[in-house]
């Protein structure tokens, strides 16, 4: 079983950034879709974004031009760097990791709370 372990999240006012780490506990990142989601009270747990093991990356409309998700293999580390944030960003923040190869797989990070004020 794969660990992945969130770090990064904060308290911060609207406009301001943060960076949010994963760092799996094993090499993962060219054999898996690295996510990250989230969970505000209330809501259901949303695709924030991913990054395929090619590379490229996909994110929701509702963070596209603020938020980039990057990879560094050597590291095992995902990053999600996030700027110009909104109150309604403020959510638990998970880092998820889907196999793409037999084994399937899908492994969750604890999570990491970002919370956003006015």
């Amino acid at each position: 079983q794969v660990l992945l372990v969130e770090s990064g999240g904060g308290s911060v006012q609207a406009g301001g950034s943060l960076r949010l780490s994963c760092a799996a506990s094993e090499r993962i990142i060219d054999t898996n879709i690295m996510g990250w989601y989230r969970q505000a009270p209330g809501k259901q747990r949303e695709l924030v974004a991913n990054i395929l093991p090619g590379g490229s990356a996909n994110y929701a409309d509702s963070v596209k031009g603020r938020f980039a998700i990057s990879a560094d293999n050597a590291k095992n580390t995902v990053y999600l760097q996030m700027n110009n944030l909104k109150p309604e960003d403020t959510a638990v923040y998970y880092c998820n990791a889907k196999r793409v190869i037999i084994p399937r797989n899908d492994n969750w990070g604890q999570g990491t709370q970002v919370t956003v004020s006015s």
